[in-house]
């Protein structure tokens, strides 16, 4: 007889840690064989074509209601929902809310939590604070695209916004290109350039040269791989721009965050690489042309061309295409790709069913009851 009882495993940031959330090997790893599975098409999230980001609540500039929260800097609610299939097989969700007038109050700008559920009965199986995990994550994608598109060797790495982006970031781009031993940093103010520094002597002393420099072609300059990790006001004219002729060639860009280039460099020399073709299809018919306005992710910029017939579809690349070998990484040695990075749910929830299980085998976690039995049925 079926047991009608549910219980679920709740995960605190302190249990997460234990578990391994802060793994980023493991985490590297683990964002890898996801893109296989999204390369296999076995997943889904929400939108009409199955790869939605997911769904947001924004508050207008002047409520209607005395209680209406108004619109601010990265002030909404959302809600990612996934199902992941493959090795993972599990269900989920990342819900969280954003306001960055969180930090006066001493809070990250996000608050994040994921709850996992078992893919039958949609029963909660898990559900952990996020933060940490979505951080490492948000790193580990652009750690796996460095070991696929990254130039050999790779000695020097700029990072353009030191913030807990381009953090985990450093610490895969270590991973998977030992080779690395020169760090370039470009930031907007003191505090966070001062706390990447230290991040970055205090973890990854492979680098021996680290410079702080004071525009974003100084960091550009010389760099195999180039990390843009800022955010921005919306509209093109406010994104961190990087020109063509600053870059080395055969380098990596990896855009984790907002970022413009010129167009017929764009449509004309660079590999457009990016992490599913439906997500940013997804968000083109969400947010009307030219999308790149309203989502400064560099992939909505392919769109865009892709509207104005300046590329073609096949011009963009799937990462999880290049990593099953189905498509090269780049053409040529010298090529500059580009690596447009928005984040998916089913990176948090693959993430989170490893950090789940882990917890499981080494007792962490309390144990909480939805139910002995269902009281309506």
């Amino acid at each position: 007889m079926f047991d009608p009882r549910i219980d679920f495993l709740y995960l605190s940031e302190q249990d997460t840690i234990k578990a391994g959330v802060t793994d980023v090997k493991a985490c590297v790893d683990c964002m890898e064989e996801m893109f296989k599975i999204l390369s296999q098409g076995d997943y889904m999230m929400a939108g009409e074509n199955g790869s939605s980001h997911g769904a947001m609540v924004t508050f207008p500039e002047n409520p209607p209601f005395p209680n209406m929260p108004k619109d601010g800097p990265d002030r909404r609610l959302m809600a990612m929902p996934a199902y992941l299939g493959g090795s993972f097989d599990i269900a989920g969700m990342k819900w969280y809310g954003s306001n960055a007038e969180n930090r006066s109050k001493g809070l990250p700008r996000s608050i994040l939590t994921v709850m996992l559920n078992d893919k039958d009965t949609g029963a909660p199986v898990c559900l952990m604070s996020a933060n940490l995990l979505s951080a490492y994550r948000t790193g580990a994608v652009p750690g796996v695209g460095a070991k696929y598109l990254a130039p050999k060797n790779s000695k020097v790495l700029a990072i353009i916004g030191p913030g807990v982006m381009n953090k985990t970031s450093l610490s895969a781009f270590a991973y998977v290109c030992p080779t690395l031993d020169t760090l370039k940093i470009k930031g907007r103010g003191k505090e966070s350039l001062d706390s990447f520094v230290k991040f970055a002597k205090e973890n990854h002393p492979e680098f021996k040269n680290i410079t702080v420099v004071d525009t974003i072609e100084e960091a550009c300059e010389g760099a195999d791989i180039v990390s843009v990790g800022a955010t921005a006001l919306m509209g093109r004219k406010n994104y961190p721009y990087i020109d063509e002729k600053w870059l080395k060639p055969g380098c990596l860009v990896s855009v984790p965050a907002f970022l413009c280039v010129e167009d017929d460099f764009l449509a004309n020399r660079a590999r457009k690489v990016l992490e599913n073709y439906g997500l940013y299809e997804c968000w083109s018919v969400d947010y009307p042309y030219p999308t790149h306005e309203t989502v400064g992710i560099i992939g909505a910029r392919y769109f865009d061309l892709l509207h104005d017939k300046k590329i073609q579809k096949t011009d963009i690349i799937d990462i999880g295409d290049i990593i099953t070998g189905k498509v090269p990484g780049r053409e040529f040695e010298d090529q500059i790709v580009i690596n447009s990075i928005g984040g998916m749910p089913v990176e948090d929830i693959a993430w989170g069913k490893l950090v789940w299980q882990n917890a499981i085998k080494m007792g962490i976690g309390t144990k909480l009851n939805l139910w002995e039995t269902p009281e309506m049925r």
